[in-house]
Order: structure tokens, then sequence, then C-alpha cells
């Protein structure tokens, strides 16, 4: 009897568990997994608004690398996005976490400010850093010449537009910042108070306790920091457009014009389907040589 009453009570709760998670699992089949799919089939096609197109194999690739005049430029633009963002968000997100995890005054209050970018509009930040920018009427230029500095072309310059860009985007690392401040306050306060016993100052505690113990935040910033960057399309998009002369043109604008301004849902699919391919191999390179820089507690 107990046995037989303990089998419908499992039935039950795999009923339950199919009948709650249902929901989840059609949306990620229908918006995630199947997506995924087609986009892999559309590679080999010249589909264009409609995903219909006929197979043309590996056309796609040879008329990027042969004909398409932005493609390259595009990935390299993008990577100088990431090697310029990457490494100075997470130096800049150490230390302002490094300051909040201070004890000192309106300390809440601070937190929330350095938060506070991120869940801000994007579009409206962008537009606001946009003015501050501006190589004309910008309030930094306006700055600048106050103390004698000539204007900078900030957004105008085929060699600042790239910098500026990445200084708007350390504007909204708030994120970045609470889940470094998140792994320092984790580290053992019993550390600090040994290393203060034998007379270690405050900078080598910072550089022989803090920094080695809070890798493993590091690590995880880097991960989303460098998925992330590659990905950049917003700024430039809404900013420069891609200019001047291409130089702030990123592979998320090359894919977005093919597909929604030329219709070639299969070329662009192709370019999405590169940058993952880049984006994977680099998680994959930062994964395996986490074990030789990222320490744990234990």
């Amino acid at each position: 009897m107990k046995n037989k009453k303990y089998a419908g009570l499992k039935k039950r709760d795999e009923r339950n568990f199919y009948l709650y998670t249902a929901p989840w699992l059609v949306g990620f089949l229908v918006l995630t997994v199947y997506p995924i799919i087609y986009s892999f089939v559309l590679v080999f096609t010249d589909a264009s608004f409609d995903g219909l197109g006929k197979f043309i194999g590996f056309e796609n690739w040879e008329y990027a690398f042969t004909m398409d005049p932005v493609f390259i430029k595009s990935f390299i633009n993008s990577i100088r996005y990431v090697a310029m963002f990457v490494p100075s968000s997470i130096v800049l997100a150490f230390f302002v976490a490094l300051l909040l995890s201070r004890k000192v005054m309106f300390l809440g209050f601070f937190r929330t400010v350095f938060y506070l970018p991120y869940v801000t509009a994007g579009v409206a930040t962008i537009v606001l850093m946009g003015w501050i920018f501006n190589s004309d009427f910008g309030l930094i230029n306006y700055v600048l010449g106050l103390i004698g500095i000539p204007a900078v072309k900030w957004l105008n310059s085929t060699k600042m537009a790239m910098v500026t860009i990445v200084i708007m985007s350390l504007w909204t690392i708030g994120n970045n910042i609470l889940i470094m401040l998140a792994g320092i306050q984790d580290i053992p306060a019993a550390y600090f108070e040994s290393a203060k016993i034998d007379g270690a100052s405050e900078l080598r505690c910072v550089f022989n306790i803090t920094l080695p113990l809070s890798t493993p935040a590091i690590y995880f910033n880097l991960i989303i920091s460098t998925i992330g960057a590659f990905q950049i399309f917003q700024q430039p998009y809404i900013l420069t457009d891609g200019g001047p002369l291409n130089s702030t043109y990123t592979v998320s604008m090359h894919l977005f014009t093919n597909a929604f301004e030329y219709g070639k849902m299969g070329y662009s699919s192709m370019v999405a389907w590169c940058l993952f391919v880049i984006i994977m191999t680099i998680t994959l390179v930062i994964q395996k040589t986490s074990d030789k820089w990222v320490f744990y507690d234990s």
C-alpha cells in the first residue's frame, strides 16, 4: 500500500515538474534553440528577409574574405575595442571596488551612484555622452578651453573615435564593480589581521592578499566583459554610425546592416557565426589558462 502511495506521489511530482517548467522549456526551444539551428542553416543560403533562399555552399565566406571591403575591418575594430575596454574595465572596477570596501561615510550612497549608470537607459546615456564629447560645443572641450587646451576631435577623428567610445563604455561598469566588491568582501578578515601583525603595509596587503583572492571575481568579469565587448553596437551606431572612415564600424553593426538594411539574412548569419567562433575561442583560452592565475580561498 505504501509503495503504491509512494509511486502515485512520485508520478504526481514528475507531472507537476513538467507542467511548471513547460512554459520555460517551450520558450527556450522556440526562441533560442530553433533560431540558433535555423541561423546555421541560413549561413549556406542567400536568404533574404523572408528567410528563404537557395543553397549556395560557402559562397558567403568567399564573398566576405574577397569582395566585402569592411568585413575584416569590422572584426579588427571590434578586437581594438575589446583590447582597450576589457583591461581598463577590470582595473577600474577593482580600484573602485577596493575603495568601496572601506568603511567610509555615505558608503551606501556611493555604491548606488556607481551602479546607477548600469541600469540607466542605454540610448539616453549615449546621447548624453555624445553631447559631453561633442567636438564643437561639448562640455569637455569647453572645460579644456578654459585652461587653454585646444579642442579635441573626440568623435570626428579616426584616432580618437574608438578611444572615446571606450571611455563612454567605462561609465556603465557598475555591475562589474559590484561583482568585484562582493569578491573583495568575501576575503576573510583574518588574513589582513595576520599580515598587519607581521608588519605588512596597506599596499602590500592589496597586492599579496586582496588581488590574488579577488581573481575569481576578476575571472568572471573578464569572461562577461569580453563576450559583451565583442557585441558592441549601441554606442558606435548612435554616435558615429561607424565613422569616421569606418574606424568605429564593428561586427555587430556589419551584421545589423546586412540583415536589416540590405536584407541579406544568409550573409548576416555567416557574420554572426564567425563572431560566435571568435568569442568561443577566446573564452575557452581564458578558461583553460585560468588554473595558472585564478586562486581560491580553499
